[in-house]
Formats: structure tokens, C-alpha cells, sequence
């Protein structure tokens, strides 16, 4: 278990959500969500760590049946302030999802893992409840932004003082860990969007399967693939031809002469 969000943390998520620079990254977010999901209208999708909202609105949007979880009772409590009947919201943590397996086509989590202890056993548990696929969105430790971020950690600030940031490589050996060969699709968000540099709102979607060094934000899909394995055993005793069922003759003097052409009255399935 990680960082737990109060009212402070909170609202400093949500101060920089409002900012320029955090619109534009949602702008940017929205257009790798449907590209790397690629979701059919009436899915199913759970946000791991879904916060206030912020990306459940974004999933809703895409025409997805969407479901929140989150650790912070305060974080959920805002999340159904904003989103009401439109989605359902559990408190619960990601190491132990409170879901059945395979209940959703898709599982979400954005800037979820950089608060948690350790990443690998909310990532297995994904893996569980997803059907189809699992995303993952983490800010990028080689990026501007996040050496600044770590340097505002040092110095007290409550949202980046346990903070854990990721590389490409971490994220694809997690989840290769937790999924065996599974597919992956990756991308970015360039970074300082929102800076002045003129991109388009929709432009990240040109990121995708590229892997820009100090790119602010990474993007990792992993399609799961469903395997079988038997396990032949060797019939070591030669089974002797049987001319008629024991159980089944000894079943049919116990019921005695049967009424009705095909046994139906005596309440025998066909």
C-alpha cells in the first residue's frame, strides 16, 4: 500500500488537473485511450485509482460502461459528486480488487502506480479481473517534468514526497512479468504540452509505438492472451469391454415398467 490522497493532495491533484498544461495532457490522454483500447461502445472498464474522476469522464465518453475504484473514501466521495449514476464506485485497494475474474474488458491505471509500495501485485491483480486488455499510464522518471517533480518532493510537497516514477523498460517488465507473452503497445505524451509549442490538441496519437527519451508521459498496453495446458496421463491398465451398464441396469429394475411412450411421466429426461 501507497500514498493514500487526503483534502491536501487532493487539491493539489486537482490544481494542476485544471491548469493549462493539465487540460492539454487530457486532450492529449483521451486520444491515446481510444487508440490503444480501441473499445467497442458498452464495454466494460474499471479505473484503478480513478481519484476525483478525471479519466472516468474520458472513458465515459468513448461509450464505455465505466466503474471507479480508488483507496481514498475522500477521492470517491468526489468522484460520485461528479459523475452521480453514470458510473459505479467502490472504495478498495488495487492490490485486492473486490471484482470477479475477468468482469471487465478493461482495466485503467493512470498515475496510479507511481503511488503504490510496489506495482507488480496491482498489476497481477488487473490481470485477473480484465478480460481483454490492461493500461497503464505512468509519468516518465527521464522526463523535465518528472526531475522537477522529484526535486518538489524533496522539499516537502505533499503530492510528490512518495511519489515513484517509471521508464518504459520497468513498465514492460512488469507486466511481462505479471503476463507471460503477452502483447504490448506503447507510446507518449511529448513533453511540456500546454508550453506555447503549438501542438494540436490530438497530436499524442502520433506517439504511439514510438518511445521519445524525455517524452513527459508513457503508455503501456497489454492485450491479454489466454492459453490451455492439459497434462496427458498414461492409462496404464487395459479397460475390459462391458456388455451393458451395471448402474444403468441395476437403476432401470429399481424404477419397474415405465408409463407414457418416452418415460416422461415418471419424470425421466430425454
Amino acid at each position: 500500500m501507497g500514498l493514500i490522497f487526503d483534502k491536501k493532495s487532493a487539491d493539489a491533484y486537482d490544481t494542476w488537473y485544471r491548469s493549462r498544461q493539465g487540460q492539454e495532457f487530457d486532450r492529449s490522454l483521451s486520444t491515446m485511450l481510444a487508440r490503444f483500447l480501441d473499445p467497442k461502445a458498452g464495454d466494460r472498464a474499471l479505473d484503478v485509482g480513478c481519484g476525483s474522476g478525471n479519466h472516468l469522464l474520458l472513458l465515459n465518453r468513448l461509450g464505455l460502461d465505466i466503474s471507479g475504484l480508488d483507496a481514498s473514501p475522500y477521492m470517491i466521495r468526489k468522484a460520485k459528486e461528479r459523475l452521480g449514476h453514470r458510473c459505479t464506485l467502490k472504495v478498495g485497494m488495487a492490490e485486492d480488487l473486490p471484482f470477479e475474474d475477468n468482469e471487465f474488458d478493461y482495466i485503467v491505471m493512470i498515475h496510479t502506480l507511481e503511488f503504490l509500495g510496489d506495482p507488480l501485485p496491482a498489476i497481477r491483480e488487473a490481470g485477473r479481473v480484465a478480460r481483454q486488455k490492461v493500461l497503464v499510464g505512468v509519468m516518465n522518471t527521464f522526463s523535465c517534468d518528472g526531475v522537477r517533480r522529484r526535486i518538489q518532493g524533496y522539499f516537502g510537497d505533499p503530492l510528490f514526497r512518495h511519489t515513484r516514477f517509471f521508464n518504459l523498460w520497468e513498465i514492460k517488465s512488469y507486466l511481462k512479468t505479471a503476463y507471460g507473452p503477452a502483447p504490448l503497445s506503447w507510446g507518449c505524451i511529448p513533453p511540456f504540452m500546454g508550453q506555447g509549442q503549438g501542438r494540436s490538441p490530438g497530436q499524442a496519437g502520433l506517439f504511439a509505438g514510438k518511445y521519445l527519451p524525455f517524452a513527459s508521459f508513457l503508455c503501456v498496453s497489454a492485450r491479454l492472451v489466454y492459453t490451455t495446458r492439459t497434462q496427458n496421463m498414461v492409462l496404464k491398465a487395459r479397460l475390459k469391454e462391458a456388455g451393458h451398464s451395471v448402474i444403468g441396469a441395476k437403476a432401470m429394475q429399481n424404477l419397474g415398467p415405465l408409463e407414457g411412450v418416452n418415460g416422461n411421466e415418471r419424470g425421466i429426461p430425454l
